[in-house]
């Protein structure tokens, strides 16, 4: 597995989040891992709500949640941070692992992208922000501030590259 955490900075329209870095996990699954597989490993480790489809093609972020996503189709590639932030090649068989606050969005795709996402127990409730709403960035801040760390890695329960990139106490 080749990891990458990039702190992502605020640009004014995206908080992002000034504590914890987006962890990118390339080669993160089995070369045969379907979506049915992700979700189980992803509820296994403690990560809940779990959803199959795509990315939204506008700049987003949750505040009151941290999230995860899987690729098991199609590559794409993401705007992470928001609309300056930087536009990674997302894989197949890669996981983002986002902290609250952490703006994405879809940039391009090939067809048959397949992303699972989830979230941490307890934080299941995810809200929506975009972007280009600016009483969504005006709340964001105090929101993001109060959502705890997950209790476990999604990919590792408790081991994985959230232990050493996300500071837990």
């Amino acid at each position: 597995m080749e990891i990458e955490a990039i702190m992502l900075a605020d640009d004014g329209a995206v908080p992002n989040n000034p504590a914890l870095p987006l962890i990118i996990c390339r080669n993160a699954l089995p070369q045969t891992a379907s979506t049915d597989d992700v979700i189980e490993l992803f509820t296994a480790n403690g990560w809940r709500g779990a959803w199959v489809n795509g990315i939204f093609p506008y700049h987003h972020y949750h505040a009151r949640a941290h999230e995860v996503l899987a690729n098991v189709g199609a590559p794409a590639s993401v705007q992470f941070g928001g609309a300056s932030g930087p536009i990674i090649e997302f894989p197949q068989r890669a996981v983002a692992m986002i902290p609250a606050g952490g703006g994405h969005c879809r940039v391009s795709e090939a067809s048959g992208l397949r992303i699972v996402g989830a979230y941490p127990a307890g934080q299941e409730d995810w809200d929506l922000k975009r972007a280009d709403n600016s009483g969504d960035y005006a709340r964001a801040h105090a929101e993001i501030a109060s959502v705890p760390l997950p209790a476990s890695d999604p990919l590792g329960g408790d081991s994985g590259p959230l232990f050493n990139h996300w500071r837990f106490s």
